[in-house]
């Protein structure tokens, strides 16, 4: 998962749902626009249950070729074809999930609202970092308040790409975007958007290209 301009999605599944019933919505969120990844957040449930949900989910994506990322099991993403995982501070180590998960996959990790997590991260060969959270989530209680200058500071110094994470919507968006975010990380913000998944993943793509565009405009 490499950055492009502009500024992505990257989809974060609801912490509970009904497989079939979401799959259709994934489908539906997929086709209404660019997005970038897909990570599978299954905190609570069976290892059976996450394994079934992967192989459902998986070829989704990827048949749209979208990269699919298991939430802190390197293990289980090796295991069902996953595109990679993402890994917490407090899950295994960033080495011991890439000797787990391979060298082509994909390997994000967590680091909150501190810069030398991320620093150490990226020179680990972290394939992507995330900070946050930015905002009040709906989907759990953040550690961590992060604030946009962070993916100021890491556009500047890094190539690593930077995911934003954190209560993201299409309302709140424009200053990470601005800051120089590579991707956003998006969960309620898209599948309870008022006006449906499938809305909410156009209009994050038009805020996107919209803002990058005055962006250049004003650096010329």
């Amino acid at each position: 998962m490499t950055a492009q301009s502009p500024c992505r999605l990257y989809l974060i599944t609801p912490p509970r749902f009904d497989v079939a019933a979401f799959s259709r919505q994934l489908i539906e969120a997929l086709e209404a626009g660019d997005v970038a990844a897909v990570q599978l957040r299954l905190k609570d449930a069976a290892d059976d249950d996450i394994v079934r949900t992967c192989r459902t989910l998986a070829p989704i994506a990827q048949d749209r070729n979208v990269a699919f990322i298991l939430n802190d099991r390197p293990d289980l993403a090796a295991k069902t074809g996953c595109d990679g995982v993402h890994i917490g501070q407090d899950d295994v180590s960033y080495g011991d999930a890439r000797k787990i998960v391979g060298g082509d996959a994909i390997v994000g990790v967590t680091c909150h609202n501190v810069r030398h997590l991320a620093m150490v991260a990226a020179e680990a060969g972290a394939d992507y970092v995330a900070f946050g959270a930015f905002f009040p989530s709906q989907t759990k209680e953040p550690p961590t308040q992060a604030d946009p200058d962070i993916l100021a500071w890491w556009n500047e110094l890094m190539t690593v790409p930077c995911v934003a994470i954190g209560g993201i919507t299409v309302h709140n968006c424009a200053p990470l975007i601005e800051a120089g975010a590579d991707f956003l990380a998006v969960s309620a913000g898209v599948w309870a958007h008022e006006n449906g998944p499938s809305a909410a993943v156009r209009t994050f793509n038009e805020r996107c290209r919209d803002l990058m565009a005055s962006h250049k405009a004003d650096t010329v």
